[in-house]
């Protein structure tokens, strides 16, 4: 009788310490699996449904600010590639970021300013995940960089948390090509 009172206090403290660590029971979606349809909104405040894009490649970056330049090196492999109108017109970039810190006034509106002007920088949009709605549906890590590429038919074909490794970086490229030539 003791040992099943301690082990029900060992799992009802396991699981409090699951949902109280952010992230534990996130994971970012299996390779071939379904991409999840979630939504975003841009600055302005138009929204982006990611069922929209399908029949496209998508490549979902998703940074906050301390993670920005975690996938530097990954960011300027495919500068590279963005420079000819191959892979610009053929490819979907969801590049976003976790706002959700930010979702109040009047910082939202100095957010919204912040983004606007990276997304000219950049030209490209960024689009924000207001609520950790984005964050949570495709089981994205919080405070690191998350790569997801989705393939034209809507499954997942890369997933990857925090700063890539040169093999991991090599094997999206190639994947982006193959989905760009295929």
């Amino acid at each position: 009788m003791r040992s099943r009172g301690k082990a029900s206090k060992f799992m009802t403290a396991a699981a409090l310490a699951a949902a109280l660590v952010p992230g534990v029971s996130l994971a970012l979606p299996k390779e071939g699996a379904e991409a999840p349809n979630a939504r975003l909104e841009d600055a302005d405040g138009r929204a982006l449904q990611m069922s929209s894009l399908k029949g496209k490649p998508i490549l979902i970056v998703y940074e906050d600010k301390d993670s920005a330049a975690q996938n530097q090196p990954l960011k300027d492999d495919l500068s590279k590639l963005a420079q000819g109108d191959k892979y610009k017109q053929r490819i979907a970039l969801a590049a976003v970021a976790d706002v959700s810190g930010y979702d109040w006034w009047p910082a939202k509106g100095f957010v919204k300013d912040a983004i606007r002007e990276e997304s000219k920088k950049q030209k490209t949009t960024i689009y924000c995940d207001w609520d950790g709605s984005f964050r949570k549906a495709y089981g994205i890590r919080k405070g690191v960089s998350n790569v997801i590429l989705v393939g034209k038919d809507g499954r997942v074909l890369f997933a990857g948390s925090g700063a890539l490794g040169a093999t991991d970086r090599k094997k999206l490229i190639e994947l982006l090509g193959a989905q760009v030539e295929g």
